[in-house]
């Protein structure tokens, strides 16, 4: 069997999805996508390609080490993202071929569901006990929410006290037996992250996720160390030797992203690494069904899984949502804010390949906002 095609599609409200064909007629899909670079990200893809053309596509481990270290210039994000995708793609190629889904070929099963959370309020979330009673009627057990909008590099009284009262607004809803996350989304300083932090421990949060910008890491251990709410990070990290500083400083909760960190193949390895330090996995997802797909393949394997991200419903996805691409939702219905273990091949999804074409045509040209501080200077979004 040999990789004949290789496609990509942008589609709305801001993903890149990947499509590689067999000469067999096998047909695996990906999501190789830098959110706000999507477009980037398709030329990598592009390039990538040319090197997988002609192969034999069940030689996953193979093609990674190619993509990933036949360049000279390695990683980052537009590249790790792009091989990503080609590599979801390759593993639902191998799940069809074998007739197993993927999670059997990573050793098999280790959970009969996963946790998921949702996503509740926007950038600025000053109201989020309506949406949160939503979610609970809904029947999930755990939510996200931002921290806060624009922080100062020392935040204020007002700004401290608007975090925490936005958290002990969510727990107040949520009560004892559900779970709330808290995404700073590296809008903090370490300065504002030790004030912060020691201040939502009454509201027992799951997590407080990415305090500080991901350049920031040889400054997490005392992050850690001054918190006493667990802390969680690597949605902006891509490789493996990326993460081995949040782990030295005692990071609890690591977030690869299965489009961005490398893919399947790489995501798994992160993930045993982690087990040796204690930390536990909850990959970061708020994009499409095939990146959902992927992450739960992942969550069914992985035996220090915590809780999996997903994006129906979320805030950023306006017109299109993740359910428009995929021929049948059930195997991401939630019962009881848990999503079962899938068995069909591969990824265990069906694309809707007509619904992607179409969306293609629209396309997007999705950029993430820019934020200023009162004075005119840059915040961090």
């Amino acid at each position: 069997m040999k990789i004949s095609r290789i496609e990509t599609f942008l589609v709305p409200p801001r993903w890149l999805f990947c499509r590689v064909e067999t000469d067999e007629g096998l047909i695996g899909w990906g999501e190789p996508v830098v959110e706000g670079r999507a477009e980037v990200v398709r030329s990598a893809v592009e390039v990538l390609s040319e090197y997988l053309i002609g192969e034999d596509p069940l030689r996953i481990e193979q093609h990674w080490q190619v993509l990933t270290k036949g360049g000279f210039y390695r990683g980052g994000p537009v590249l790790s993202s792009a091989v990503a995708g080609l590599d979801q793609a390759l593993w639902d190629i191998a799940g069809q071929a074998y007739g197993a889904p993927v999670h059997a070929l990573l050793g098999g099963p280790v959970r009969d569901r996963v946790r998921v959370y949702s996503w509740v309020g926007g950038d600025d979330p000053d109201e989020v006990a309506d949406a949160i009673a939503a979610q609970v009627e809904a029947g999930m057990t755990a939510v996200k929410m931002n921290a806060s909008g624009q922080l100062s590099a020392i935040p204020t009284a007002a700004e401290v006290a608007g975090v925490v009262r936005r958290v002990a607004a969510a727990r107040e809803v949520l009560g004892d037996g559900r779970d709330v996350a808290i995404d700073f989304h590296g809008r903090a300083t370490a300065a504002g992250a030790r004030r912060i932090l020691p201040e939502l421990a009454p509201f027992h949060p799951l997590f407080v996720e990415e305090p500080l910008l991901p350049e920031q890491g040889h400054l997490l251990h005392d992050v850690v160390t001054s918190s006493p709410v667990p802390v969680a990070t690597g949605e902006r990290l891509f490789g493996r030797a990326e993460f081995l500083t949040p782990l030295g400083a005692g990071v609890a909760v690591l977030q690869p992203d299965l489009s961005h960190a490398g893919g399947i193949s790489e995501v798994r390895r992160i993930g045993a690494m982690a087990e040796p330090y204690g930390a536990v996995l909850a990959p970061h997802c708020p994009l499409g069904p095939i990146a959902l797909a992927a992450s739960l393949q992942i969550a069914f394997s992985t035996p220090n899984f915590l809780i999996q991200e997903q994006s129906i419903g979320m805030h950023y996805n306006g017109a299109a949502e993740l359910l428009d691409y995929v021929v049948d939702p059930e195997p991401f219905r939630f019962v009881d804010g848990h999503i079962r273990r899938p068995e069909a091949p591969g990824l265990g999804i069906t694309v809707d390949e007509a619904a992607v074409r179409a969306a293609a045509r629209e396309g997007h040209a999705w950029r993430n906002p820019v934020w200023r501080h009162d004075d005119g200077s840059f915040a961090e979004w």
